[in-house]
């Protein structure tokens, strides 16, 4: 079994976006630990903290809550254009796992080798697990090499490949999908980044192993509406009523209590 599947009890891990809303910085705070108790309670496998609308002094305020008052929650830690503080943050707090938008394809060859010399001492320093895009949205193709070159090189530089369609609440082309699967085999972990919704889970997952998602729990299933309870409760059931893909690493029926046992 793969380390990822093997750290969360659920058949088909969900990790929820926590995009820190708000006002001012008191308001983020406080919209962060509403929807972190929304996500939690409607039984997500673990919680991305990420810059999206926020600053990095949010994401650091939402860690030290989690460890301080929400020891039970799992979390894992996404800083946009700093990949070196998600190391170091998710060290100091505790996070089970850092999301890089991109491991490999996205920087020339001379910069790459530096990247990919500085991304193993930083998977060396610790248990961390990496969730590393290829080909992600929004993210540039640099890397003068062909997909497979790309998605094999990703594989030996996270704990599963993340895909993506072209943005934000866009749904993952079936192809791509696809198209990786065949790429990095059966048994590395495929996540789906972008555009699931209850609706389309069981399409969008029949090659994949997990699934991050934001936009389909909120109230407009838009990145800039409110997480509503209902929304996140119906993704998580739609998700849990799947049964792993047959290639997968996991076997027998999904794990019904999900990680926060709601």
């Amino acid at each position: 079994m793969s380390r990822l599947l093997e750290s969360f009890p659920s058949a088909i891990p969900v990790f929820a976006m926590l995009h820190h809303k708000g006002e001012n910085p008191a308001d983020v705070q406080e919209r962060a630990r509403r929807e972190i108790d929304v996500l939690w309670s409607a039984g997500v496998d673990a919680v991305i903290v990420e810059n999206y609308f926020g600053g990095i002094d949010d994401v650091v305020a939402t860690c030290e809550y989690l460890r301080s008052e929400r020891p039970e929650v799992v979390f894992g830690i996404n800083v946009l254009r700093d990949d070196a503080g998600a190391f170091r943050l998710a060290r100091d707090y505790g996070a089970r796992f850092v999301q890089l938008d991109s491991v490999a394809g996205h920087l020339p060859p001379a910069e790459d080798a530096e990247f990919a010399d500085w991304l193993a001492a930083e998977r060396a320093a610790s248990d961390l697990l990496v969730l590393g895009g290829v080909r992600f949205k929004y993210q540039p193709v640099s890397s003068g090499r062909s997909l497979e070159e790309d998605l094999l090189l990703g594989v030996e530089r996270c704990d599963a490949i993340v895909v993506t369609g072209e943005g934000t609440a866009i749904t993952t082309p079936h192809d791509k999908t696809g198209e990786f699967r065949r790429i990095v085999g059966e048994e590395f972990p495929l996540v789906i980044g972008a555009g699931v919704t209850p609706s389309s889970a069981a399409d969008d997952l029949a090659d994949a192993d997990a699934v991050v998602v934001g936009s389909a729990l909120k109230d407009t299933c838009a990145d800039t509406g409110d997480v509503e309870e209902r929304h996140a409760r119906e993704l998580v059931d739609a998700v849990r009523a799947l049964t792993p893909r047959p290639g997968g690493m996991r076997v027998g029926t999904p794990d019904e209590s999900g990680a926060s046992g709601s």
